[in-house]
C-alpha cells in the first residue's frame, strides 16, 4: 500500500519520525572470553541488553563493568523462579547501571511478579507475558511496561495497535525483535518512534540477510524514506 501510495511506511501511519532513536545490542549468556569479543562487536551501540537467568549472572555483570560502562537492559527470560532472590538481584543490579528488568519472573506467577514489581527498584518489562493486544488488559497492572514485537503481535498493523493502546494504559514501550531478517527489521524501525526503548538488533546477529533496509550507524536508526517498507532485495 505504501509503494502503491508512494510515501513511506511511517508517513502512511502518520508517524512522524526523529532522529537519535539508538536501538540496544544484544549480549547473550557467555563465557568471559566470548562476553569480551560481543562487546568489542557492540562498540558502536550506547546501550547493551544483556540475557542473563543463569546461575553466574553477577559474574557476567561484572565482567561487563570491567569491560564498559554503558547503560544496561536486562532480559531473564523467565529465569528466576524465586521472587525474593528476584528482588534482591534487582536491587544489586540497580546500583550496577541497569535500566529496567525484562520478564525476571515465569509468566504464569502473576501474584509474583506484582510483589516485585511493587517493589522493584527498576522498571520490570512484559515479553512472553504478551503477545498480543488482548494480553495487554491482563498485565497493565503487573509490569511496568510491555516489549512489543511484530512476530508476536500478528505484522505491522496489531503492533502499531498495540502501541497506541499500551500508552493508553501508560505502559512504557520497548520496541523489539526476534532474530530477523533486514525485511522485518525494517518494517519494525517505522514504528520506532512511537516506543521508549527500541530493540532492533535482529538483522545485526546474522551472516545471511538477504534484504538492505533500515541502517544502524553509531548505534542509532536510519528509517528509510522510501514507499513502502524501504527494504531491497540483494542480489548476488
Amino acid at each position: 500500500l505504501g509503494k502503491f501510495l508512494d510515501v513511506p511506511l511511517h508517513k502512511y501511519l502518520g508517524i512522524n519520525k526523529r532522529d537519535n532513536i539508538y536501538s540496544l545490542y544484544t549480549i547473550g549468556i557467555s563465557d568471559s572470553l566470548k562476553i569480551k569479543q560481543k562487546v568489542e562487536d557492540a562498540s558502536e551501540f550506547k546501550f547493551l541488553k544483556i540475557k542473563l537467568g543463569s546461575k553466574n549472572d553477577k559474574e557476567i555483570i561484572l565482567k561487563l563493568r570491567e569491560l564498559t560502562d554503558k547503560h544496561l537492559f536486562i532480559d531473564v527470560n523467565q529465569g528466576w523462579s524465586d521472587k525474593y532472590f528476584a528482588l534482591d538481584m534487582i536491587g544489586w543490579l540497580a546500583e550496577q547501571n541497569v535500566m529496567l528488568i525484562e520478564q525476571p519472573l515465569p509468566k504464569e506467577n502473576f501474584e509474583d511478579v506484582n510483589w516485585l514489581n511493587e517493589r522493584s527498584p527498576l522498571p520490570i518489562i512484559a515479553d512472553e507475558a504478551v503477545q498480543t493486544i488482548n494480553d495487554l488488559r491482563n498485565i497493565k497492572h503487573l509490569y511496568s511496561g510491555v516489549n512489543i514485537k511484530l512476530m508476536k503481535a500478528g505484522g505491522i498493523r496489531q503492533a502499531y495497535r498495540m502501541m497506541q493502546n499500551a500508552k493508553e494504559l501508560n505502559l512504557k514501550i520497548m520496541l523489539g525483535c526476534m532474530t530477523e531478517t533486514s525485511c522485518a527489521i525494517t518494517a519494525a524501525s517505522h514504528l520506532a518512534p512511537l516506543a521508549d526503548w527500541v530493540d532492533l538488533d535482529g538483522a545485526e546477529l546474522i551472516s545471511n540477510d538477504l534484504f538492505a533496509g533500515m541502517k544502524i550507524k553509531d548505534g542509532a536508526l536510519n528509517i528509510p524514506n522510501l514507499p513502502g517498507l524501504g527494504v531491497e532485495k540483494i542480489t548476488k
